[in-house]
């Protein structure tokens, strides 16, 4: 990913809390000679010897699956807020850019049995249930729900590298950063308030 040295975020604590709160990502493998992406949820969790690692699943029917067999190289895309910036928000005449964040993980990807594919599931289950009313835990599945469990590939990612943006006009001076900020709060859009609260992090 292309990040000028002002942008780069090497905070690793960051950079760890944003794959935690933004996991719904794209696997990005070749398959065939062919580029695939995948949509789906991408934690991050310790492995056995407390390294960090990716974990999620992917349906055994989908041919993306083919190529880990082939290549093990895989990256994994994650987006969070970002923003249409307006140049007439400046005090002087510019372009117009967009503000966001994104990381990018680069790794080695590897299928695991069975047994790790449900314990991964009960972790993402519990994880986007805990705020539920009435929550449900894979544990409570019944043994004909769970059979649909052998329909997929559970899967761990190595890392190997990782690239973080976070583009939030950090070469503004003062009065337009905080113009800016001002602007985006206006237009009412969820996406444009989230880069204004995370700009407004960044400098106070």
């Amino acid at each position: 990913m292309y990040t000028p040295d002002l942008y780069k975020n090497e905070n690793a604590e960051e950079i760890r809390n944003f794959l935690k709160e933004n996991s719904f990502g794209i696997l990005i493998n070749q398959t065939n000679g062919k580029l695939c992406a995948t949509h789906i949820p991408i934690e991050l969790e310790l492995n056995n010897d407390g390294k960090e690692i990716l974990q999620g699943h992917i349906s055994k029917l989908n041919p993306q699956a083919e190529g880990f067999k082939e290549n093990d190289q895989v990256l994994a895309v994650f987006t969070g807020p970002h923003s249409y910036v307006s140049s007439s928000w400046y005090d002087h005449e510019n372009v117009p850019t967009w503000n966001y964040i994104a990381v990018h993980v680069y790794g080695k990807i590897k299928i695991v049995d069975y047994e790790t594919s449900v314990e991964q599931l009960k972790k993402l289950v519990d994880k986007y249930e805990a705020n539920s009313k009435n929550p449900v835990r894979v544990e409570d599945l019944s043994a004909k729900t769970m059979r649909e469990a052998r329909g997929i590939f559970g899967f761990e990612i190595e890392i190997e590298e990782i690239q973080a943006t976070k583009k939030l006009s950090q070469n503004r001076d003062d009065y337009n950063y905080k113009n800016i900020i001002s602007e985006l709060e206006k237009t009412e859009n969820p996406q444009s308030i989230a880069v204004a609260k995370e700009m407004s992090k960044c400098r106070k």
